[in-house]
Formats: structure tokens, C-alpha cells, sequence
């Protein structure tokens, strides 16, 4: 399946995801994300390059290892293939942070607050 995806936004019109892609320094490894990206709305849960991994009921995570980092975007699939990415890091660590995966819950809730 392929998805379509959005960026999440707070009230204020603003994409942490968007804003943390366009932060990393190395154009390469910016191009990188991107194009997985790209390939997750091209080819679903088929894109090369890239883990799923369900993190709690309807919160997924993206892993997309580029460059010697391993970065991380949470997101959640809403209605059909609408898939809102919500948040991400740079995973630094063996398991997600515990203060990375409520933002993640926060901003979920929130988006699903506002579709209904």
C-alpha cells in the first residue's frame, strides 16, 4: 500500500519533523531521509531501506539508517493510507527514550483530537 504522507503541525503552523529534516547539517544525508521518504509513499511498507516497528496501539516508528546515524520518525496511519508523521530524533541510544515516545503520544493524540 502506498501512503500519502502529511506533517504533522502544532496550532501555531509549525512541522517538528519537517523542521528536524531540514536542521541536519549534511545535505547527503538530508537527501537521504527524503528520498526514503519518497520511497515509503511510492512503495508502503516495501520501501528499501527502511524499518517499521509498531510502538504502542496505532504509533508507529520509521528507523532510516543513513550516514552512520540512525534516525527515527514516529507517525500513525489514520484513515486508509493518511500518514501523519509527528515526530523524530536522532536515536542515540539501544531503546527510544521514554520523553521522545510521549511527545510522539501528545501530538498523536492531538491529531487525532482535531480529525474528528
Amino acid at each position: 500500500m502506498k501512503f500519502i504522507i502529511h506533517y504533522w503541525r502544532n496550532p501555531s503552523g509549525k512541522a517538528p519533523v519537517e523542521k528536524y529534516i531540514d536542521a541536519i547539517d549534511n545535505k547527503e544525508e538530508r537527501a537521504d531521509i527524503l528520498a526514503a521518504l519518497k520511497g515509503v509513499q511510492q512503495y508502503g511498507t516495501d520501501a528499501v531501506g527502511i524499518e517499521f516497528r509498531q510502538i504502542e496501539g496505532k504509533l508507529w516508528e520509521l528507523k532510516i539508517r543513513t550516514h552512520g546515524n540512525q534516525h527515527r520518525i514516529f507517525y500513525v496511519v489514520l484513515v486508509g493510507n493518511e500518514m501523519f508523521l509527528l515526530h523524530a530524533y536522532l536515536k542515540k541510544t539501544p531503546r527510544a527514550t521514554l520523553n521522545e515516545i510521549v511527545t510522539a503520544k501528545q501530538r498523536m493524540k492531538q491529531l487525532m483530537e482535531e480529525r474528528k
